[in-house]
């Protein structure tokens, strides 16, 4: 073992653990809730059933709570509504000029591909088959002609 010291991992900076336990307390808050108003329409059926209950008054305030929720809806519509003609806007204004943009980079690009294609590409493969052709016309050249041997260092 080395009497080296081991490197020190920093600590855990408060935003990063605390947002864990949010998280849960939120999850505990929703389940609370949720039990909650279970028990209380478990409550609410309970009392609805018994004899002599007052039916017509609670059908009454339900059906208000109702017309509430049906308002409620009908705001969270014109809220989504709302909402996506900004994202059309958005996507009309901002994205679209992006889009046309790339389209003419891309191409340029192409115009340049074709043209370095054309003017550079071409005549370079073109010399390169010249100068195979003559440097096979030579090497067939020295073939026919015989080549003559070097004496090796031996003889």
């Amino acid at each position: 073992m080395s009497n080296e010291a081991k490197p020190q991992v920093p600590a855990p900076s408060g935003s990063e653990t605390g947002a864990p336990r949010r998280s849960r307390k939120w999850i505990w808050a929703a389940a609370a809730g949720g039990a909650i108003t279970l028990a209380l329409f478990v409550a609410a059926l309970v009392y609805l059933l018994s004899p002599g209950a007052p039916t017509s008054r609670i059908r009454d305030v339900f059906i208000i709570l109702l017309a509430l929720e049906g308002l409620l809806i009908g705001a969270a519509l014109l809220v989504l509504v709302v909402q996506i003609a900004v994202l059309i806007n958005l996507l009309q204004n901002e994205v679209r000029p992006i889009l046309d943009s790339t389209t003419q980079t891309v191409t340029v690009l192409q115009g340049t591909a074709e043209f370095l294609s054309r003017h550079v590409t071409e005549p370079v493969i073109k010399l390169n088959e010249t100068v195979a052709a003559l440097s096979s016309v030579v090497g067939a050249l020295n073939l026919v002609r015989g080549r003559k041997r070097k004496p090796k260092k031996g003889e």
